[in-house]
């Protein structure tokens, strides 16, 4: 049965048993094909030329997700057809671990073609997450003046100001007319698309970083004037501060970016404010990814099967080592547990709750070592603070948790128990809450991934010891 289509040609509406011919396409089928997925995975076969403007008209999340619902040869497949422009607006929408995975499987021409198209940051970061052997012959195949710019920035630390700024920007030297300045803004003949207008450098011998102009003030300059006249002395970062410190030099300035500056002045490059802000949520994501136990780097289901479940075994086969010394004690308190059969009702309240009040205690430690506002020498201070908020919650949780275990069960004993054990064990689990992230890090571990199992493992060994070993005194009024 012959169908009729339009120019772009039948395979772009019609899936499975199709064949060219002629110009047409014949086929047995009366279902269009309205799945992009299954249209691209026709294209990749028939026309791979028309893949690049099939993607122009999907969304930026829609191209995203149709691409990862491909397998890796089409992925690849799909990037290789596209103009290296096109790919590279992919790669940026996606983390850089699987970018440069995508990268990695790419002929050395075509991922070089692309990497070029990047802009540098961009390229700098999905280029440090690329295998070495991968790497040097990418880098080989740029050219030499973007390789060299490439690994400058991966030298830099990616949360650094370095490893944040860009290098499109306007600099000038002092005696350059403001017309001058607003020609090369305006004249089209440089692509500044990428580029933060609102503000021109003025560099000196040697490139370095004397002042800052407004755009808006070279607007209404009088056209002779020199900038040198008009620049105002600007706020920089080095290009080894943190993220921190540059979040807050931003707010501080309260301007769109920052100028950044080697150990002499030398102007390098630009922050951005939005960089920073992307930054801000990669980190909170990260962090966030590996208190649930995706410890490795990103994950994504588009990967293999079993690197995926090794990701994540990983840290459940240590979980499992933790928790069955947890319930350890529990084993240690079965006659008391036998006589008190109620008991095992509130040894999973207790050690839960517990564990909650902990995990507000890390969260806020997270933060403020993300800030820059605690360190490890902290710890005491820290300490002090949470155990204040321990006593006061820990006290107004066992009221309710005792109040309840009296209704239910008419027996002081009973409520006198579990009240206090919750009581200590909320104590307890702010203490380690607050303070583990901040000994973890002196010892160099990191604290996103190993606060949660020890907090969990040491609040529930506490709480179950608490509550049976408070139930095994008081067993005769119980």
């Amino acid at each position: 049965m012959a169908c009729q289509n339009d120019e772009i040609g039948l395979y772009d509406n019609w899936r499975d048993g199709t064949e060219l011919i002629g110009g047409r396409v014949e086929t047995g089928l009366t279902q269009p094909l309205r799945d992009p997925v299954a249209r691209l995975q026709n294209m990749i076969v028939l026309d791979p030329g028309a893949i690049d403007g099939f993607l122009a008209t999907l969304s930026g999340p829609d191209v995203v997700r149709t691409m990862f619902r491909l397998d890796e040869d089409e992925r690849q497949a799909v990037l290789v057809a596209l103009a290296p422009e096109t790919a590279a607006e992919f790669i940026e929408d996606v983390p850089d671990e699987v970018a440069a995975d995508l990268i990695e499987g790419l002929p050395v021409a075509d991922a070089a073609s692309i990497v070029t198209a990047l802009p540098g940051h961009e390229r700098a970061d999905v280029l440090a997450e690329v295998d070495d052997d991968d790497l040097g012959r990418i880098l080989d195949a740029l050219n030499p003046e973007t390789a060299a710019d490439a690994r400058e920035l991966m030298s830099y630390p990616a949360e650094s100001a370095g490893g944040l700024m860009v290098r499109d920007f306007l600099a000038f030297p002092p005696q350059t007319p403001a017309r001058e300045v607003l020609e090369t803004i305006t004249s089209g003949e440089r692509d500044l698309s990428r580029y933060l207008l609102q503000y021109s450098y003025v560099v000196g011998g040697g490139g370095r970083l004397l002042g800052v102009v407004r755009t808006r003030n070279l607007v209404a300059a009088d056209p002779s004037a020199e900038i040198r006249g008009l620049m105002t002395r600007p706020t920089a970062v080095n290009a080894e501060a943190d993220l921190a410190t540059v979040d807050g030099c931003l707010e501080e300035a309260e301007v769109l970016s920052l100028p950044v500056t080697d150990d002499t002045g030398r102007l390098l490059g630009v922050v951005e404010r939005s960089h920073v802000d992307d930054a801000l949520v990669e980190r909170a994501t990260d962090d966030h990814l590996k208190s649930q136990g995706i410890v490795r780097g990103e994950e994504l289901r588009s990967m293999p099967v079993r690197e995926r479940s090794g990701r994540r075994l990983s840290w459940l086969s240590i979980n499992i080592v933790l928790n069955m010394i947890s319930v350890s004690v529990i084993a240690a308190f079965e006659e008391t547990l036998a006589a008190v059969i109620a008991l095992a009702v509130f040894l999973p309240i207790v050690s839960d709750m517990s564990g909650c009040s902990g995990n507000q205690a890390v969260a806020v430690s997270m933060r403020e070592l993300a800030l820059g506002i605690a360190s490890p020498r902290d710890a005491a201070r820290v300490w002090w603070q949470e155990a204040k908020v321990g006593i006061l919650n820990g006290l107004a949780l066992g009221l309710l948790l005792g109040v309840a275990a009296w209704v239910w069960k008419g027996s002081i004993g009973l409520a006198a128990v579990v009240a206090t054990a919750l009581a200590l064990n909320t104590l307890v689990a702010v203490s380690i809450g607050g303070t583990v992230p901040l000994l973890l890090r002196r010892l160099g571990a990191d604290p996103a991934v190993a606060s949660g199992p020890v907090l969990t493992t040491v609040t529930d060994m506490c709480g179950f010891f608490l509550v049976l070993g408070l139930a095994t005194l008081a067993l005769g009024w119980l």
